[in-house]
């Protein structure tokens, strides 16, 4: 039974007369925090709060529904906060995880869960965030955390935690495809919006974005430039303010999309519709112009066509062609081939970072410094490779424990594939999703954000990536013993 349910009979069974008081209550309640949200915020925002206090209330009656709140807050809305501050200012990432935690603890609680599904790797997603623990408690010698650092520590934990959760929830083929479908359609609508405000007039599209200071996010400055420069070029950013972070979103969203074009079973009935959302998250991602996603998307990409959909390697070739003579591309290309020159700016700090980590790492090679300070001013823990900025914080230690975690999903979502390749209702979602996750893994060579505790949505986003990864592959291993 759900909790909303067990209320409304509870109250019910009080009579007449305080079953009428409760919705009478519940009414003026309703009615007196959309009068102080519009007295507060303005009649757009009000309105719009008291949207989200009815999606709200429905979340918390449905698991699934908690469920979909999350995708779509990591993929729509990932730094919006909570509009009002009352002691502490929630972002609506916090709220959505939080209602999905609180659901699925009553379900627990009422006795509608009881066994706990896991897979091998969750013993080191343990152990990880263990460590994780145990990094952030060591480099309190160096520097005491602020409210801002606990919190997003905190954040970063409960993220780690869904996996458990995401992949006890997953527990039928027609529910991880439902959450395939969720994902693709919040994804071709980030790509909707980023392609949208990319094309708008700046004025117009920083006069839109800035709307969304109300919910945290910047007040200006949010148009977004090669190198800083608007003589070479805007870049895309959708509602994910940072071209790079929308850009590896977009490079993982791609391949989940990629085998559900070619699959005989989509989870999107219409396959043209597939096609078109796929084709604008490779649009939007060119847009962003983030080299590191871009030639993460190719890895991914070409491991989906290997493994399974061969008859995708002619059109994969001609959309190189392409890449390397239309002439739209040709500034692209130039920007690839600076990277790997080192001529161009961007490329230049990336290196003077990495040579900066490389001495943090040899002086603190074990533990790290920790998430809260460094013990010398002449060093810093920020650069732009997720491994050396793990390895500046939580030590070589850390980062083997992570590389070894993921290499257990990977172990695992091949000992599945072998098992049940040929099952067309989840073999795509199955490919994608691990391609997905090694596409995440080749962008951190150049980005950070999967790791940076700024960027929680990023780092939500890889973990449910992990999640899905094993809830596939538990569900395929379960279809094929259940057919021997």
């Amino acid at each position: 039974m759900r909790p909303a349910n067990a209320l409304q009979i509870w109250i019910s069974r009080r009579g007449e007369r305080a079953y009428s008081i409760a919705v009478g209550l519940a009414i003026g309640a309703l009615g007196a925090l959309t009068g102080f949200f519009i007295a507060v915020a303005g009649p757009l925002l009000g309105l719009a709060a008291l949207g989200g206090i009815v999606a709200g209330l429905y979340v918390i009656t449905d698991v699934r529904a908690a469920l979909y709140a999350v995708i779509g807050i990591v993929l729509l809305l990932p730094f919006g906060v909570f509009p009002v501050k009352i002691a502490l200012t929630p972002t609506l990432l916090d709220l959505a995880l939080s209602g999905f935690l609180l659901v699925y603890l009553m379900q627990r609680m009422t006795g509608q869960r009881r066994d706990l599904l896991l897979t091998p790797a969750h013993a080191l997603v343990s152990l990880y965030a263990m460590w994780l623990i145990f990094a952030f408690m060591l480099g309190l010698r160096h520097a005491g955390p602020t409210a801002t650092v606990i919190r997003q520590f905190a954040e970063t934990l409960l993220s780690i935690g869904m996996v458990f959760l995401f992949v006890d929830l997953l527990r039928s083929p027609a529910m991880l495809r439902r959450l395939a479908l969720v994902i693709c359609l919040a994804i071709g609508a980030q790509a909707l919006l980023a392609i949208g405000l990319y094309l708008a007039p700046d004025s117009l599209a920083e006069a839109l974005l800035l709307r969304l200071s109300r919910i945290g996010y910047p007040g200006g400055g949010v148009i977004r430039y090669i190198e800083d420069n608007p003589a070479l070029g805007e870049r895309a950013i959708g509602t994910w303010v940072d071209p790079n972070a929308l850009g590896g979103t977009l490079a993982t969203a791609a391949v989940i999309l990629l085998p559900q074009v070619a699959s005989k079973k989509p989870v999107i009935a219409r396959r043209w519709l597939s096609l078109a959302i796929f084709a604008l998250t490779i649009l939007a991602l060119f847009l962003t112009a983030s080299r590191a996603a871009f030639l993460a998307l190719g890895t991914g990409m070409l491991v989906i066509a290997l493994l399974r959909y061969r008859r995708m390697l002619p059109a994969l070739a001609l959309a190189a062609l392409l890449f390397f003579f239309l002439p739209q591309t040709q500034a692209y290309l130039d920007r690839l081939a600076q990277a790997f020159r080192g001529e161009d700016l961007a490329t230049q700090m990336r290196i003077g970072e990495w040579r900066d980590s490389l001495e943090l790492i040899s002086r603190y090679p074990v533990f790290g410094v920790g998430f809260t300070g460094t013990p010398e001013i002449d060093i810093y823990t920020d650069v732009a490779n997720m491994y050396l900025i793990m390895a500046n914080q939580i030590g070589l230690t850390g980062v083997a424990i992570f590389l070894l975690t993921m290499a257990t999903v990977f172990f695992y979502g091949a000992r599945a594939w072998r098992r049940a390749r040929d099952n067309d209702a989840l073999a795509a979602i199955h490919l994608g999703y691990h391609a997905a996750l090694l596409t995440g893994l080749v962008n951190a060579i150049a980005d950070l954000y999967y790791f940076r505790l700024d960027f929680q949505a990023s780092i939500t986003w890889f973990w449910l990536i992990v999640a899905l990864c094993l809830a596939s592959s538990r569900l395929m291993l379960a279809t094929a013993n259940a057919q021997e």
